[in-house]
């Protein structure tokens, strides 16, 4: 039986090697980071998703609900949420399509234009500070690497 006498170790114990070596516990690491730094430096209130959603749609008004989901890489489920929510706060209108009701066509307000234009301000000056470390010649080779991880994962899980 070990001694329960002994005192605790003044620094916790580190996670252990095969965790570290797990792809997936280093990209949910990133993506903690990365959504505690958006809080404090983009916006507390618009999550990426909604951010992703705002961008997606100035870059395609009209388009419908569905179409949005993929363009950002969202289940359906989740972007009927993260639209209903950015309608909630008045920076998006999702109109019914004429040609079918069940469609619903996503277009900014004018608000939700004010609101992209200031949050993508912050989130490009974040970019700049979360790949500062690297040369322009490494971020895009960084950038390649995640997009090439991202879509091999994404198939991966179509697969499933």
């Amino acid at each position: 039986m070990g001694d329960e006498t002994s005192t605790p170790t003044s620094t916790p114990p580190g996670p252990p090697p095969a965790l570290t070596a797990a792809p997936g516990y280093q990209v949910r690491r990133l993506y903690q980071a990365y959504l505690a730094v958006w809080i404090r430096a983009v916006d507390p209130t618009l999550t990426g998703p909604q951010f992703a959603v705002l961008q997606a749609v100035e870059a395609a008004p009209g388009s419908d609900q569905r179409s949005m989901a993929s363009a950002v890489s969202l289940d359906t489920s989740t972007m009927a949420d993260v639209a209903r929510r950015l309608e909630n706060r008045g920076l998006i209108v999702r109109r019914t399509a004429a040609d079918d009701g069940r469609r619903k066509l996503l277009h900014l307000t004018e608000e939700g234009e004010r609101t992209l234009r200031d949050a993508n301000l912050r989130a490009r000056r974040l970019d700049e500070r979360l790949l500062a470390p690297f040369g322009a010649e490494q971020r895009e080779d960084i950038m390649q690497l995640f997009t090439s991880l991202a879509d091999h994962w994404e198939g991966l899980a179509e697969d499933s």
